[in-house]
C-alpha cells in the first residue's frame, strides 16, 4: 500500500455486475447489522453482569468503539469477518463478482480500522480488536482480555 495519508478510493457500486436487482440488494444490505451483532452483545452483557460499566457505538471516538469504557480508555471493536478483512490475503481471491467495487471496499475498511487504531492509541486509550468468529468460539477468553486491560488500566499499569 502507498503512504499512509494515501486513503485507497472506492468506486461507484456497478449495477449490471451483480446478478440481484436495486430492491433486492437493498433488501439485503439492510439486514446486515453493523451494531448490536449477537456476538457483540453477548460481550456486552457478560461485562454488565461482572459489574463493569460502558458505552456502546461511541460516535466522539474515533472508529466509535462497540464498547469504550471511558474511565480507563479501554476501546473493543467486534469486526465482521467479510467487512473487515480476515484473512484478506486467502480471501479477496475468492471475490467473484464486482470485485473492482469489493476490493477497494474492504481494503479501504481496512485501512481505516489501522487508522482508528492509532488515533486512539495516540489518545492513550487501549484499543481491543476481535474478529466476530472468535468472539463466538471463545467468549470467556476474549471477555478476561478486556478485563485484564481494564483492570491493568485501574492498577495503573
Amino acid at each position: 500500500m502507498g503512504a499512509p495519508d494515501d486513503k485507497i478510493k472506492v468506486p461507484s457500486f456497478e449495477e449490471a455486475r451483480t446478478h440481484y436487482t436495486r430492491p433486492e440488494r437493498s433488501r439485503t444490505m439492510s439486514r446486515i447489522r453493523s451494531r448490536d451483532t449477537k456476538a457483540e452483545v453477548a460481550l456486552r452483557q457478560a461485562l454488565w453482569h461482572k459489574g463493569y460499566r460502558f458505552r456502546k457505538n461511541v460516535k466522539s471516538l474515533p472508529g466509535s468503539p462497540d464498547i469504550a469504557i471511558k474511565k480507563y480508555k479501554v476501546a473493543v471493536f467486534v469486526d465482521g469477518e467479510f467487512w473487515h478483512g480476515y484473512r484478506w490475503e486467502e480471501k479477496r481471491d475468492t471475490i467473484k463478482r464486482n470485485r473492482a467495487y469489493w476490493i477497494p471496499k474492504i481494503e479501504r475498511n481496512m485501512q481505516r480500522d489501522r487508522e482508528n487504531t492509532q488515533k486512539l492509541q495516540d489518545q492513550g486509550w487501549i484499543v481491543l480488536r476481535f474478529w466476530e468468529r472468535r468472539l463466538k468460539k471463545e467468549p470467556q477468553l476474549c471477555l478476561e482480555m478486556v478485563i485484564a486491560a481494564i483492570e491493568g488500566r485501574r492498577k495503573g499499569k
